[in-house]
Protein backbone atom coordinates (compact mmCIF):
# COMPACT_ATOMS: atom_id res chain seq x y z
CA UNK A 1 0.00 0.00 0.00
CA UNK A 2 3.03 2.52 0.67
CA UNK A 3 4.45 1.96 -2.77
CA UNK A 4 0.85 2.28 -4.60
CA UNK A 5 -0.29 5.65 -2.23
CA UNK A 6 2.79 7.79 -3.79
CA UNK A 7 1.94 6.55 -7.78
CA UNK A 8 -1.93 8.09 -6.38
CA UNK A 9 -0.66 11.10 -5.86
CA UNK A 10 1.55 11.60 -8.55
CA UNK A 11 -0.87 10.52 -10.57
CA UNK A 12 -3.57 13.20 -9.50
CA UNK A 13 -1.05 15.54 -9.14
CA UNK A 14 0.21 15.69 -13.18
CA UNK A 15 -3.31 15.04 -14.42
CA UNK A 16 -4.32 18.75 -11.88
CA UNK A 17 -1.08 20.46 -13.84
CA UNK A 18 -1.90 19.31 -16.99
CA UNK A 19 -5.20 20.95 -16.38
CA UNK A 20 -4.35 24.12 -15.13
CA UNK A 21 -2.26 24.64 -18.49
CA UNK A 22 -4.43 23.72 -20.76
CA UNK A 23 -6.84 25.83 -19.95
CA UNK A 24 -4.46 28.76 -20.84
CA UNK A 25 -3.38 27.39 -24.57
CA UNK A 26 -5.04 29.06 -27.19
CA UNK A 27 -4.17 27.18 -30.26
CA UNK A 28 -3.21 27.57 -33.78
CA UNK A 29 -5.06 30.11 -35.64
CA UNK A 30 -7.02 29.92 -38.74
CA UNK A 31 -5.49 27.31 -41.18
CA UNK A 32 -3.78 28.68 -43.68
CA UNK A 33 -4.92 26.72 -47.79
CA UNK A 34 -1.35 26.32 -49.24
CA UNK A 35 -0.80 24.56 -52.42
CA UNK A 36 -0.82 20.23 -52.33
CA UNK A 37 1.00 19.15 -55.32
CA UNK A 38 4.30 17.43 -55.26
CA UNK A 39 7.38 19.49 -53.58
CA UNK A 40 10.91 18.69 -53.61
CA UNK A 41 12.20 16.91 -50.38
CA UNK A 42 15.70 16.59 -49.50
CA UNK A 43 17.08 13.25 -48.95
CA UNK A 44 18.59 12.22 -46.00
CA UNK A 45 21.49 10.61 -46.59
CA UNK A 46 21.83 7.33 -44.27
CA UNK A 47 25.74 7.14 -42.58
CA UNK A 48 28.03 7.12 -39.58
CA UNK A 49 29.40 10.32 -38.55
CA UNK A 50 33.29 10.53 -36.90
CA UNK A 51 33.08 13.23 -34.23
CA UNK A 52 36.40 12.78 -33.47
CA UNK A 53 37.81 11.68 -29.94
CA UNK A 54 36.71 8.35 -30.79
CA UNK A 55 32.74 9.35 -30.91
CA UNK A 56 30.68 8.22 -33.39
CA UNK A 57 27.11 9.22 -34.07
CA UNK A 58 24.77 7.18 -37.00
CA UNK A 59 21.24 7.64 -38.79
CA UNK A 60 20.95 4.16 -39.88
CA UNK A 61 17.95 3.47 -38.33
CA UNK A 62 14.17 3.95 -39.48
CA UNK A 63 12.63 7.14 -38.12
CA UNK A 64 16.05 8.98 -37.81
CA UNK A 65 16.67 12.40 -38.28
CA UNK A 66 20.82 13.46 -38.07
CA UNK A 67 21.85 15.77 -41.29
CA UNK A 68 25.27 16.74 -39.71
CA UNK A 69 27.54 16.24 -36.73
CA UNK A 70 30.75 18.65 -36.01
CA UNK A 71 32.69 18.59 -32.76
CA UNK A 72 33.08 22.37 -31.30
CA UNK A 73 35.45 21.99 -28.51
CA UNK A 74 36.66 19.31 -26.32
CA UNK A 75 33.36 19.08 -24.40
CA UNK A 76 30.86 20.06 -27.30
CA UNK A 77 29.48 18.26 -30.09
CA UNK A 78 26.95 20.05 -32.18
CA UNK A 79 24.21 17.95 -33.76
CA UNK A 80 22.24 19.54 -36.91
CA UNK A 81 18.82 18.98 -37.47
CA UNK A 82 17.45 19.93 -40.78
CA UNK A 83 14.06 19.82 -42.21
CA UNK A 84 12.29 17.44 -45.17
CA UNK A 85 11.65 20.77 -47.26
CA UNK A 86 10.59 24.03 -46.65
CA UNK A 87 8.28 26.30 -45.60
CA UNK A 88 7.28 24.00 -42.93
CA UNK A 89 6.07 23.90 -39.06
CA UNK A 90 9.35 24.58 -37.00
CA UNK A 91 8.69 21.26 -34.58
CA UNK A 92 11.61 19.38 -35.52
CA UNK A 93 12.01 15.63 -35.15
CA UNK A 94 15.26 13.88 -34.17
CA UNK A 95 16.68 10.57 -33.85
CA UNK A 96 19.89 9.30 -34.24
CA UNK A 97 21.96 6.82 -31.98
CA UNK A 98 25.71 7.39 -30.99
CA UNK A 99 28.87 5.36 -29.14
CA UNK A 100 32.37 5.51 -28.49
CA UNK A 101 35.62 3.55 -28.40
CA UNK A 102 36.59 4.89 -24.58
CA UNK A 103 34.07 6.22 -22.05
CA UNK A 104 33.19 9.66 -22.39
CA UNK A 105 31.09 12.60 -21.19
CA UNK A 106 30.33 15.44 -23.29
CA UNK A 107 27.67 17.92 -24.20
CA UNK A 108 25.66 17.51 -27.66
CA UNK A 109 24.16 20.89 -29.07
CA UNK A 110 20.71 20.49 -31.06
CA UNK A 111 20.63 22.91 -34.16
CA UNK A 112 17.86 23.70 -36.12
CA UNK A 113 19.85 25.81 -38.90
CA UNK A 114 17.79 28.83 -37.65
CA UNK A 115 14.79 26.56 -39.29
CA UNK A 116 13.15 25.53 -36.03
CA UNK A 117 12.93 25.35 -32.49
CA UNK A 118 13.67 22.74 -29.68
CA UNK A 119 9.91 21.04 -28.76
CA UNK A 120 10.74 17.62 -27.59
CA UNK A 121 12.56 17.25 -24.23
CA UNK A 122 15.19 13.87 -24.73
CA UNK A 123 14.37 11.03 -24.49
CA UNK A 124 17.03 7.68 -24.25
CA UNK A 125 17.28 3.76 -25.01
CA UNK A 126 20.00 1.38 -24.57
CA UNK A 127 18.04 -1.05 -26.76
CA UNK A 128 16.21 1.09 -29.20
CA UNK A 129 13.06 0.22 -28.13
CA UNK A 130 12.35 1.47 -24.45
CA UNK A 131 12.84 5.27 -23.95
CA UNK A 132 13.13 7.45 -20.92
CA UNK A 133 13.30 10.68 -20.58
CA UNK A 134 16.97 12.07 -19.49
CA UNK A 135 17.38 13.54 -16.32
CA UNK A 136 16.11 17.15 -16.22
CA UNK A 137 19.58 18.12 -14.71
CA UNK A 138 21.62 17.08 -17.42
CA UNK A 139 19.16 18.95 -20.23
CA UNK A 140 19.58 22.38 -20.71
CA UNK A 141 17.49 25.35 -23.19
CA UNK A 142 18.69 28.83 -23.07
CA UNK A 143 15.82 31.02 -22.02
CA UNK A 144 14.69 34.08 -24.17
CA UNK A 145 11.61 36.18 -23.98
CA UNK A 146 11.03 36.61 -26.91
CA UNK A 147 9.92 33.51 -28.56
CA UNK A 148 10.97 29.49 -27.59
CA UNK A 149 14.46 28.44 -27.61
CA UNK A 150 16.61 27.38 -30.98
CA UNK A 151 18.41 25.59 -29.16
CA UNK A 152 18.91 22.53 -26.60
CA UNK A 153 21.70 21.20 -24.42
CA UNK A 154 22.15 17.70 -23.57
CA UNK A 155 24.73 16.09 -21.63
CA UNK A 156 25.51 12.36 -22.27
CA UNK A 157 28.20 9.83 -21.01
CA UNK A 158 28.78 7.46 -24.09
CA UNK A 159 30.94 4.08 -24.27
CA UNK A 160 31.05 1.11 -26.39
CA UNK A 161 27.22 0.33 -25.79
CA UNK A 162 24.92 1.74 -28.44
CA UNK A 163 22.85 4.75 -27.09
CA UNK A 164 19.81 5.69 -28.57
CA UNK A 165 18.53 9.48 -28.45
CA UNK A 166 15.31 10.88 -29.87
CA UNK A 167 12.18 13.46 -29.58
CA UNK A 168 9.73 11.05 -28.51
CA UNK A 169 9.84 7.10 -27.01
CA UNK A 170 8.93 5.16 -29.93
CA UNK A 171 10.76 5.13 -33.37
CA UNK A 172 9.85 4.35 -37.01
CA UNK A 173 6.88 2.22 -38.05
CA UNK A 174 7.50 -1.36 -36.49
CA UNK A 175 5.39 -0.51 -32.93
CA UNK A 176 2.31 0.91 -35.37
CA UNK A 177 2.65 -2.61 -37.43
CA UNK A 178 2.87 -4.77 -34.39
CA UNK A 179 0.09 -3.10 -32.77
CA UNK A 180 -2.15 -3.94 -35.46
CA UNK A 181 -0.77 -7.51 -35.98
CA UNK A 182 -2.25 -7.79 -32.12
CA UNK A 183 -5.36 -6.67 -33.40
CA UNK A 184 -5.84 -8.54 -35.79
CA UNK A 185 -5.58 -11.90 -33.66
CA UNK A 186 -9.36 -11.37 -33.03
CA UNK A 187 -12.06 -12.31 -34.99
CA UNK A 188 -13.98 -8.89 -35.60
CA UNK A 189 -10.73 -7.55 -36.53
CA UNK A 190 -9.69 -7.37 -40.24
CA UNK A 191 -7.08 -5.32 -42.32
CA UNK A 192 -8.08 -3.87 -45.84
CA UNK A 193 -5.15 -2.51 -47.81
CA UNK A 194 -6.60 0.68 -49.88
CA UNK A 195 -3.60 1.92 -51.69
CA UNK A 196 0.50 2.69 -51.76
CA UNK A 197 2.55 5.54 -50.34
CA UNK A 198 4.91 7.27 -52.85
CA UNK A 199 7.57 5.09 -51.31
CA UNK A 200 5.56 1.78 -51.82
CA UNK A 201 4.88 1.61 -48.33
CA UNK A 202 0.98 -0.11 -47.56
CA UNK A 203 -2.07 2.24 -46.70
CA UNK A 204 -4.16 0.22 -44.72
CA UNK A 205 -7.23 0.69 -42.67
CA UNK A 206 -8.58 -1.72 -39.78
CA UNK A 207 -12.10 -3.08 -39.65
CA UNK A 208 -13.33 -3.36 -36.34
CA UNK A 209 -17.13 -4.79 -36.04
CA UNK A 210 -19.39 -7.08 -36.93
CA UNK A 211 -22.24 -4.71 -38.51
CA UNK A 212 -23.69 -3.87 -41.97
CA UNK A 213 -21.85 -0.72 -42.62
CA UNK A 214 -25.25 1.23 -41.89
CA UNK A 215 -23.51 3.25 -38.89
CA UNK A 216 -20.07 3.72 -39.39
CA UNK A 217 -17.30 5.53 -37.56
CA UNK A 218 -13.73 6.70 -39.00
CA UNK A 219 -10.56 7.12 -36.90
CA UNK A 220 -6.93 8.23 -38.05
CA UNK A 221 -3.64 9.45 -36.51
CA UNK A 222 0.14 10.21 -37.22
CA UNK A 223 -0.69 12.39 -40.38
CA UNK A 224 2.27 14.03 -39.30
CA UNK A 225 5.18 11.90 -38.19
CA UNK A 226 6.24 12.75 -34.85
CA UNK A 227 2.78 13.25 -33.31
CA UNK A 228 3.27 9.80 -31.14
CA UNK A 229 0.81 11.18 -28.08
CA UNK A 230 -1.77 11.77 -30.52
CA UNK A 231 -1.35 7.92 -31.85
CA UNK A 232 -1.18 6.81 -27.89
CA UNK A 233 -4.40 8.32 -27.21
CA UNK A 234 -5.75 7.16 -30.52
CA UNK A 235 -4.42 3.55 -29.14
CA UNK A 236 -6.47 3.81 -26.02
CA UNK A 237 -9.11 4.46 -27.46
CA UNK A 238 -9.45 2.24 -30.30
CA UNK A 239 -8.48 -0.46 -27.59
CA UNK A 240 -11.44 0.65 -25.24
CA UNK A 241 -13.70 -0.44 -28.41
CA UNK A 242 -12.68 -4.11 -28.62
CA UNK A 243 -12.38 -5.51 -25.17
CA UNK A 244 -14.57 -8.17 -24.44
CA UNK A 245 -17.04 -5.90 -22.50
CA UNK A 246 -20.94 -5.69 -22.72
CA UNK A 247 -20.60 -2.20 -23.92
CA UNK A 248 -18.22 -3.25 -26.50
CA UNK A 249 -19.43 -6.27 -27.97
CA UNK A 250 -22.97 -4.42 -28.12
CA UNK A 251 -21.55 -1.79 -30.15
CA UNK A 252 -19.71 -3.72 -32.13
CA UNK A 253 -22.75 -5.44 -33.04
CA UNK A 254 -24.51 -2.14 -34.42
CA UNK A 255 -21.43 -0.52 -35.40
CA UNK A 256 -17.84 -0.62 -37.42
CA UNK A 257 -15.39 1.16 -36.65
CA UNK A 258 -12.63 2.17 -39.50
CA UNK A 259 -9.36 2.62 -38.39
CA UNK A 260 -5.79 4.32 -40.33
CA UNK A 261 -3.48 4.60 -37.50
CA UNK A 262 -0.44 5.79 -39.67
CA UNK A 263 -1.51 8.36 -42.30
CA UNK A 264 2.20 9.05 -43.35
CA UNK A 265 4.18 5.71 -42.95
CA UNK A 266 7.02 7.48 -45.51
CA UNK A 267 7.04 10.72 -43.42
CA UNK A 268 7.70 8.52 -39.86
CA UNK A 269 10.09 5.91 -41.65
CA UNK A 270 12.05 8.83 -42.74
CA UNK A 271 11.95 10.73 -39.71
CA UNK A 272 10.53 14.12 -41.25
CA UNK A 273 9.30 16.95 -39.16
CA UNK A 274 5.89 17.00 -40.84
CA UNK A 275 5.63 16.27 -44.56
CA UNK A 276 5.01 13.16 -46.07
CA UNK A 277 7.82 11.68 -49.02
CA UNK A 278 5.86 14.53 -51.38
CA UNK A 279 7.30 17.29 -49.29
CA UNK A 280 3.48 18.32 -48.36
CA UNK A 281 1.23 18.42 -45.08
CA UNK A 282 -1.54 15.76 -45.37
CA UNK A 283 -3.62 17.72 -43.51
CA UNK A 284 -3.92 20.97 -45.70
CA UNK A 285 -4.95 18.02 -48.56
CA UNK A 286 -9.05 17.34 -47.83
CA UNK A 287 -9.98 19.41 -50.48
CA UNK A 288 -7.72 18.68 -53.38
CA UNK A 289 -7.02 14.83 -52.77
CA UNK A 290 -3.16 15.61 -54.81
CA UNK A 291 -1.30 13.11 -52.26
CA UNK A 292 -1.98 9.28 -52.47
CA UNK A 293 -2.37 9.12 -48.58
CA UNK A 294 -5.85 11.33 -48.31
CA UNK A 295 -6.75 10.55 -51.74
CA UNK A 296 -6.99 6.31 -50.82
CA UNK A 297 -8.88 7.43 -47.99
CA UNK A 298 -11.07 9.70 -48.99
CA UNK A 299 -11.67 7.56 -52.02
CA UNK A 300 -12.43 4.30 -49.55
CA UNK A 301 -14.62 6.30 -47.38
CA UNK A 302 -16.31 7.30 -50.56
CA UNK A 303 -16.58 3.99 -51.78
CA UNK A 304 -18.36 2.47 -48.34
CA UNK A 305 -20.94 5.05 -48.65
CA UNK A 306 -21.70 4.33 -51.90
CA UNK A 307 -21.74 0.69 -51.46
CA UNK A 308 -23.36 0.41 -48.26
CA UNK A 309 -25.60 3.19 -48.55
CA UNK A 310 -24.97 3.68 -44.92
CA UNK A 311 -23.66 6.58 -43.29
CA UNK A 312 -20.46 7.71 -41.22
CA UNK A 313 -21.29 8.59 -37.62
CA UNK A 314 -18.43 9.89 -36.05
CA UNK A 315 -14.91 10.58 -36.66
CA UNK A 316 -11.59 11.56 -34.80
CA UNK A 317 -8.39 12.88 -36.44
CA UNK A 318 -6.04 12.68 -33.00
CA UNK A 319 -2.33 14.86 -33.17
CA UNK A 320 -0.32 16.31 -31.13
CA UNK A 321 0.86 20.02 -29.71
CA UNK A 322 1.67 21.93 -27.02
CA UNK A 323 -1.01 20.95 -24.78
CA UNK A 324 -4.41 19.15 -25.18
CA UNK A 325 -7.08 20.73 -27.07
CA UNK A 326 -10.27 19.57 -28.84
CA UNK A 327 -11.22 21.28 -32.06
CA UNK A 328 -14.26 21.11 -33.41
CA UNK A 329 -16.99 22.10 -35.81
CA UNK A 330 -19.20 24.37 -35.30
CA UNK A 331 -21.97 23.66 -32.88
CA UNK A 332 -24.72 25.52 -34.62
CA UNK A 333 -24.37 23.54 -37.68
CA UNK A 334 -25.84 19.90 -37.52
CA UNK A 335 -24.07 16.66 -39.07
CA UNK A 336 -25.44 12.74 -38.69
CA UNK A 337 -25.93 13.03 -35.38
CA UNK A 338 -26.02 16.74 -33.69
CA UNK A 339 -24.07 17.31 -30.49
CA UNK A 340 -22.50 13.95 -30.07
CA UNK A 341 -19.11 15.69 -29.98
CA UNK A 342 -19.56 18.20 -27.31
CA UNK A 343 -21.86 15.40 -25.07
CA UNK A 344 -18.87 12.80 -25.63
CA UNK A 345 -15.97 15.04 -24.41
CA UNK A 346 -17.69 16.62 -21.26
CA UNK A 347 -18.87 12.98 -20.32
CA UNK A 348 -15.46 12.05 -20.57
CA UNK A 349 -13.84 14.57 -19.02
CA UNK A 350 -16.24 15.09 -16.12
CA UNK A 351 -14.84 11.56 -14.88
CA UNK A 352 -11.15 13.05 -14.50
CA UNK A 353 -10.40 15.07 -11.02
CA UNK A 354 -9.95 18.79 -11.62
CA UNK A 355 -10.33 18.63 -15.35
CA UNK A 356 -11.79 21.34 -17.50
CA UNK A 357 -11.38 20.15 -21.55
CA UNK A 358 -10.01 22.64 -23.61
CA UNK A 359 -12.53 22.76 -26.08
CA UNK A 360 -12.10 25.38 -29.57
CA UNK A 361 -14.52 25.10 -31.92
CA UNK A 362 -14.76 26.32 -35.18
CA UNK A 363 -16.66 29.52 -35.94
CA UNK A 364 -17.03 29.53 -39.42
CA UNK A 365 -19.47 26.89 -41.21
CA UNK A 366 -17.44 26.66 -44.44
CA UNK A 367 -15.01 23.43 -45.85
CA UNK A 368 -11.83 23.96 -45.01
CA UNK A 369 -8.41 21.42 -46.10
CA UNK A 370 -8.27 19.44 -42.88
CA UNK A 371 -9.14 16.14 -42.37
CA UNK A 372 -11.79 17.39 -39.40
CA UNK A 373 -13.36 19.53 -41.96
CA UNK A 374 -13.95 16.94 -44.56
CA UNK A 375 -15.04 14.06 -42.22
CA UNK A 376 -18.20 16.75 -41.44
CA UNK A 377 -18.79 18.83 -44.38
CA UNK A 378 -18.35 15.65 -47.19
CA UNK A 379 -19.78 12.88 -44.75
CA UNK A 380 -21.62 15.00 -42.08
CA UNK A 381 -19.80 12.70 -39.53
CA UNK A 382 -19.71 14.52 -36.33
CA UNK A 383 -15.59 15.16 -35.73
CA UNK A 384 -13.16 15.94 -33.97
CA UNK A 385 -9.36 16.77 -33.82
CA UNK A 386 -8.02 16.01 -30.55
CA UNK A 387 -4.06 17.34 -30.19
CA UNK A 388 -2.66 15.87 -27.42
CA UNK A 389 0.06 17.75 -25.44
CA UNK A 390 3.76 16.73 -26.17
CA UNK A 391 4.19 16.27 -22.32
CA UNK A 392 0.71 15.23 -20.96
CA UNK A 393 2.05 12.10 -19.22
CA UNK A 394 1.40 8.41 -20.54
CA UNK A 395 -1.27 8.00 -17.66
CA UNK A 396 -3.24 10.35 -18.74
CA UNK A 397 -3.46 10.25 -22.03
CA UNK A 398 -4.51 6.33 -21.26
CA UNK A 399 -7.08 7.76 -19.57
CA UNK A 400 -8.21 10.02 -21.93
CA UNK A 401 -8.66 7.89 -24.80
CA UNK A 402 -10.45 5.06 -23.01
CA UNK A 403 -13.06 7.54 -21.14
CA UNK A 404 -13.64 9.20 -24.24
CA UNK A 405 -14.11 5.50 -25.77
CA UNK A 406 -16.14 4.42 -23.01
CA UNK A 407 -18.64 7.63 -23.27
CA UNK A 408 -19.00 7.29 -27.14
CA UNK A 409 -20.23 3.36 -26.90
CA UNK A 410 -22.60 4.59 -24.58
CA UNK A 411 -24.44 7.09 -26.29
CA UNK A 412 -24.18 5.66 -29.41
CA UNK A 413 -25.63 1.81 -28.02
CA UNK A 414 -28.70 3.91 -26.94
CA UNK A 415 -29.07 5.39 -30.08
CA UNK A 416 -32.01 4.22 -32.66
CA UNK A 417 -31.36 4.84 -36.01
CA UNK A 418 -34.57 5.21 -38.48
Amino acid sequence: MKSFLPRILILLFTILMACKSVSQWEGQGPIQIIETTDKPIAIQTKQTFDAGDGVFFSNELEGARLNEVERLNDTLIQVSILPENQPINPSPWYGFKLWSEQAKEFWIQFSYGGIGFHRYFPKTSKDGVDFVNVDSANFFQPKTEERRPEMGFLKVKSSKDTLWIAAQDRIGTAHVQNWKEELLKKDFVSKIAIGESKQGRPLEVLKIGEADDRQMLMVISMQHPPELTGFLAMEAFVEELVKDSPEARKFREKYNLYVMPQMNPDGVANGHWRHNARGIDLNRDWVNFNQPETKALSDFMEQKVAESGGKFVFAADFHSTWEDIFYTNNEELEGNFPGLIPKVIKRSSKRIPDYIPNIRPNEGNQRSVTSNSYFFFVHQAESMTFEVGDNTPREVIQMKGQYLAQELMKILNKKKWK
